[in-house]
């Protein structure tokens, strides 16, 4: 006996199972692409280990390039953007290790930190780094993109330990007025970023005290600053990965040089 269909059963549209392979076939193509475009690529092996001029320390929190020969007296932290690892930002600092710069490169948690508790962890990482070396007299708290933010929030909640800051391709601070701020403040930015535009950049200026130190860099996109794949929605850069880094780390060891010349100078007046 031939059972008989339920009428009331209906068969779904065929077009709905396609629309659904569809959507998890670009959730899937969405996910890898931004996986890649986050992915270390181009850093040479050597940069990440030890030799007779620096120490490379990975930790869980942190990837440190310190100087062998003495301790500098001024070190640099440094924020990772959402989603890049330590290891990406190793070509653009690595060279001040070389210069006798202690350079600490804070990791964000799980990559992208992505809710408030884990910025927050990141912050406090940051602000527990003076205390944990307090062979370091001075300290710079520096940032690439989200990294950039997080350290503006380092300095609003603990402007005394750290002597100077730099803000490398981003448009923070966006709500927190710093304008108060006395110690030297520079920001790095490109005009090719097609995440942190140059408009987006300058509309915040108010934010940033008057003294702050403008660093445009001609042809630099967003995604460069580190070695790493370009970002969703940033722009073609018309420079070299290398010039641009280049040109941020001459930024970045001359606030060093002028700290230490500082602390140098009020050593003598005392």
């Amino acid at each position: 006996m031939i059972a008989e269909k339920d009428p009331q059963v209906r068969t779904k549209p065929a077009w709905r199972r396609w629309v659904r392979i569809a959507f998890l076939s670009w959730a899937l193509f969405s996910s890898l692409w931004l996986a890649n475009s986050v992915r270390t690529q181009g850093v040479e092996p050597h940069l990440l280990k030890s030799d007779a001029r620096v120490e490379v320390v990975d930790r869980s929190t942190t990837l440190e390039f310190l100087p062998t020969a003495g301790t500098s007296e001024t070190a640099l932290v440094f924020v990772c953007g959402s989603g890049i690892a330590a290891e990406a930002y190793a070509p653009l600092l690595r060279p001040l290790a070389d210069e006798g710069v202690s350079v600490f490169v804070v990791r964000l948690p799980y990559r992208f930190a992505p809710f408030e508790s884990h910025k927050q962890q990141a912050v406090d990482i940051v602000r527990a780094l003076p205390k944990q070396h307090p062979e370091y007299t001075r300290w710079v708290v520096a940032g690439h993109s989200l990294g950039g933010a997080l350290a503006c929030r380092v300095v609003r909640t603990d402007a005394g330990s750290f002597d100077a800051m730099v803000l490398v391709g981003t448009t923070h601070p966006k709500q927190d007025n710093l304008s108060y701020l006395k110690i030297p403040v520079t920001k790095v930015y490109g005009n090719s970023d097609g995440i942190a535009t140059s408009n987006d950049v300058v509309a915040n200026a108010h934010l940033l005290p008057a003294h702050t130190r403008w660093v445009e860099i001609e042809g630099a996109n967003h995604s460069q600053f580190g070695h790493y794949g370009h970002q969703l929605m940033d722009r073609t850069a018309t420079i070299s990965r290398e010039s641009q880094q280049q040109q941020t780390r001459e930024v970045l060891f001359a606030t060093i040089t002028e700290i230490n010349q500082d602390l140098r100078m009020s050593s003598h007046a005392e």
